[in-house]
């Protein structure tokens, strides 16, 4: 699947540190839970808890469920495998 495939390519380009390329991939699609949680991670990395506590509630997740982005960024990664 396209979206499955751009998720992931969103997710690593968030572990290697490309933040805004990660962040465009993330938005493009508000209602899928998966694109939420990528978008909600970048937020958390961003220092913006509030927006980040959003996009974890669009993704029925909770803010509190991972201590270290990168391990959550795995996760999500290996969700999608």
């Amino acid at each position: 699947m396209a979206g499955s495939d751009e998720l992931k390519r969103g997710v690593e380009l968030a572990l290697n540190g490309d933040w805004e390329a990660a962040h465009a991939i993330a938005q493009q699609s508000e209602s899928d839970p998966d694109f939420c949680w990528l978008h909600a991670c970048l937020h958390k990395i961003e220092g913006d808890q509030s927006n980040s506590r959003y996009w974890y509630a669009k993704a029925g997740r909770r803010f509190e469920d991972f201590s270290e982005t990168g391990d959550e960024l795995r996760a999500l990664l290996a969700s999608l495998a």
